[in-house]
């Protein structure tokens, strides 16, 4: 009385008479979205790991794994602070660097342990490392420490050892751990050398690490394609849904930056240079030849922020705050008139101007989005156009980008599951539902819609869209179609008003 999944055995041939048992999979597969909220930053930092992308959820995370905010152009940690300050928390950070970084170091006795940070960077010149007795007799403890990373302390090292070999453990025990408890360093790597001198108790240093961001160009920024992958080709398959080369205003790699936007589904946020003049910006647009939906350009009227952890105010570049605020909202929504939080001010704000509403056709027409005060819903900090920067009025708002690559990813992440499978009325049936369920949920959920009445989504999967021709082939065609929700940017109301304006009232019969 064997028990088998469904397919595993031939139906039409079985030959010992028995009771059969098909475990059937559910008829109905279900589609739950991609994650929307993931913002890939690339930009310089004072630690961590080059070219890899690392999670991070919040400053407090960004700082374990990189240092402190800098003030300097091309700062991760500052682009990433705006964004978080807008809500978001969900990152993919790229350290970039242009290759003069060097790791700190220091030699513990002469020739007896070197000690080298970990990562490169100028964190590395406040790691502290001290030698101490340990807490059982004859046993010596180091402890490693620097700001914003946690505290290591690896005790109870070369129990009866002396000499080199004592030199060996304690250099062990850093690279290797001395418990499950205490694993590994994550601030030095040690390295011991053919001393043979006792140890004494001391404190050292590190010095000598540099951050490899003297140099920064757009080129760094953008990276390489090919393995390993650096810059923003490192963001290649991490899920990103908004991303950033922090206060690259070089226009051009914006045409690179579209490519990328493209081939992942990643909506990229580019800026112009601070203090730019839209003629400029304009012209800027024009010579790079981007007119495309997979990129934001904002002008270059740049925001002043209050740097906490530097105790200044400063100029900065306003991406961080714009891709905090896409990747905070649904994908259906537009940056259009939405609040941006810790904007002490812009350029042209802090010079006491205004855009006039010449100037803001000229940007608008030319795909160009701006950060302003006041906006049609107040007088606080917002975008003020809510495009990208493609010229076609069906694809030029923030939610055809979002929405888009939200549906396009989602697709591609749950309908793999009937390659392989046989092409059936059946299985037609339940690629169908599984798409109608997706976008049923979109509906229902207010993304999608047809406003003025009838269906938000139609799906097509039948002889009509997969001809034999097709399918003998191994083809199987799904066409789908969707109505977006449309977003509100010019809201004209009509006013009539006068001592003869007649309103008409309309009675009927009870």
């Amino acid at each position: 009385m064997p028990i088998v999944q469904q397919g595993s055995i031939n139906t039409t041939a079985l030959i010992v008479p028995d009771l059969y048992v098909q475990i059937v999979p559910p008829q109905v597969t279900l589609l739950n979205g991609v994650p929307t909220n993931v913002i890939g930053m690339v930009g310089t930092a004072q630690w961590g790991p080059v070219n890899s992308p690392t999670i991070i959820g919040n400053m407090a995370m960004y700082a374990q794994a990189f240092g402190a905010v800098q003030n300097r152009k091309y700062d991760m940690g500052t682009a990433v602070a705006a964004a978080v300050i807008n809500g978001a928390n969900n990152f993919r950070c790229v350290r970039a660097t242009d290759g003069t970084d060097v790791a700190a170091t220091a030699v513990v006795q002469s020739t007896c342990l070197t000690l080298t940070g970990k990562y490169t960077g100028t964190l590395g010149n406040t790691i502290v490392a001290t030698l101490a007795q340990g807490s059982a007799a004859g046993t010596w403890k180091v402890t490693v420490a620097a700001p914003t990373l946690a505290p290591e302390v690896f005790d109870n090292i070369g129990s009866g050892l002396s000499g080199n070999a004592l030199w060996v453990a304690i250099a062990a025990a850093i690279n290797i751990g001395t418990s499950v408890q205490r694993g590994p360093s994550q601030i030095v790597v040690a390295a011991a050398g053919a001393g043979v001198a006792a140890p004494v108790a001391a404190s050292f240093t590190l010095a000598g690490g540099t951050d490899g961001a003297t140099t920064i160009t757009g080129t760094v920024l953008i990276g390489q394609d090919t393995i390993p992958r650096k810059g923003m080709y490192a963001l290649r398959n991490q899920g990103v849904s908004v991303g950033v080369l922090v206060d690259c205003d070089d226009s051009t790699t914006w045409a690179n930056q579209v490519a990328f936007g493209l081939s992942e589904g990643i909506y990229m946020i580019g800026v112009g240079p601070a203090g730019d003049t839209i003629a400029n910006a304009v012209s800027a647009k024009a010579t790079a030849g981007i007119d495309n939906y997979a990129f934001k350009l904002l002008f270059g009227d740049w925001i002043y922020f209050l740097d906490t952890a530097n105790g200044v105010t400063r100029l900065i570049s306003p991406q961080g705050f714009v891709a905090g605020l896409l990747g905070n909202l649904s994908p259906e929504q537009s940056s259009l008139n939405k609040q941006l939080y810790g904007v002490v001010g812009t350029q042209k704000s802090n010079a006491n101007q205004t855009y006039s509403s010449a100037e803001l056709q000229a940007l608008a027409q030319a795909g160009i989005d701006v950060v302003t005060n006041p906006v049609p819903g107040g007088s606080y900090f917002g975008c003020r156009i809510g495009h990208n920067s493609s010229s076609n009025a069906l694809t030029q708002g923030d939610n055809y980008t979002r929405m888009t690559n939200y549906i396009a990813a989602t697709i591609n992440a749950g309908m793999g599951k009937y390659v392989g499978r046989l092409q059936s009325v059946t299985v037609r049936a339940q690629a169908a539902a599984t798409l109608s369920n997706f976008l049923s949920s979109m509906e229902q959920q207010g993304m999608i819609g047809a406003v003025n009445g009838g269906p938000a989504y139609s799906v097509q999967i039948d002889a009509n869209n997969n001809p034999m021709n097709r399918v003998a082939l191994g083809y199987m065609q799904a066409d789908v179609k969707v109505i977006y929700l449309s977003v509100i940017e010019k809201f004209l109301v009509n006013v009539e008003g006068s001592q003869a304006t007649v309103i008409r009232t309309s009675t009927s019969n009870q």
